[in-house]
């Protein structure tokens, strides 16, 4: 089985995608759409109860990935757990041969939860990236994890004159990656992008923008409009409305990003998240002329 991380270290452009977890979601469910992808993604992202909706623990979503022949990316997040929680999913992580990582703040619980949790936030994400980056020189384990540790970013119109001062201090503690929340307009990525490459930061982290393969205008505004730090031009919810098949018109426009992420400097890769059918991200590699991963 190929890694995540040597993928990101050999391939010009690395590819992943994310799979469904449910709170129905079970053991088979998940083989089967890791199977699915397998031939398509460099490694698969394993949410970490996204937005509060519970799902079993992405470190053991990681092995039932792994048995199907497919490199997991475990998110965990700061929210649901306390520092001696979070560095035991760590030791578990590792203990399976979970090497990639992705380590985030994680968003407020919606609501409507009774009785509503409690966030911890003992530790933030940067706190838990260092966290991760020393164990790997922990000499009293008695084997030591080699964790390729990411996190997550916005893509959002810089001011004139500023800097990625969170970012630098993430891959200061040790981050090698990150991915985007999903973004489809090229031209702010660009803009972007070249902040980022002012501050010197793609040759310290491989930066993997999300796309969605979107199958209809109703899943666009959607997405638009519940998770605001997504960026979707209302000119692609118009393609979707207008077309006589709206998710194969979401297939192309994936297919189409796909194409002008690859001639943006400074961009690793593309992480692909579908809204209704996993189908449609291995459609949209395919129709974008990307080998596959194998």
């Amino acid at each position: 089985m190929n890694s995540f991380k040597d993928a990101v270290r050999t391939k010009d452009f690395v590819t992943s995608a994310e799979i469904f977890l449910r709170p129905e979601t079970t053991a088979e469910m998940i083989g089967e759409q890791a199977r699915h992808l397998k031939n398509h993604v460099d490694g698969i992202l394993l949410k970490d109860n996204q937005s509060g909706q519970l799902h079993l623990s992405p470190v053991a979503a990681s092995a039932l990935v792994m048995a199907a022949g497919v490199d997991p990316i475990v998110e965990l997040t700061c929210r649901n757990r306390n520092r001696i929680a979070l560095l035991a999913e760590l030791l578990g992580a590792a203990a399976l041969g979970v090497t990639s990582l992705v380590l985030i703040r994680g968003k407020r619980v919606p609501d409507g939860f009774d009785p509503r949790p409690r966030a911890v936030f003992d530790v933030d994400a940067t706190e838990l990236i260092s966290m991760a980056s020393k164990m790997q020189a922990d000499e009293s384990l008695p084997s030591l994890p080699e964790f390729f540790v990411g996190s997550i970013i916005t893509p959002h119109e810089p001011e004139p004159g500023w800097v990625p001062e969170k970012l630098t201090q993430k891959a200061d503690a040790g981050a090698r990656f990150v991915q985007t929340h999903v973004c489809m307009d090229p031209v702010l990525l660009t803009e972007y992008m070249k902040h980022l490459i002012a501050a010197n930061l793609p040759r310290r982290l491989s930066i993997f923008v999300t796309l969605a393969v979107i199958s209809s205008a109703d899943d666009a505004r959607w997405l638009q409009q519940s998770l605001p730090n997504n960026r979707i031009p209302d000119q692609l919810v118009q393609r979707l409305e207008q077309a006589a098949d709206a998710e194969q018109e979401g297939v192309l426009i994936c297919a189409e990003q796909l194409q002008q992420l690859m001639q943006i400097p400074g961009i690793s890769g593309a992480h692909l998240v579908a809204t209704r059918n996993l189908s449609t991200i291995n459609a949209a590699i395919e129709m974008a002329g990307l080998a596959s991963a194998g």
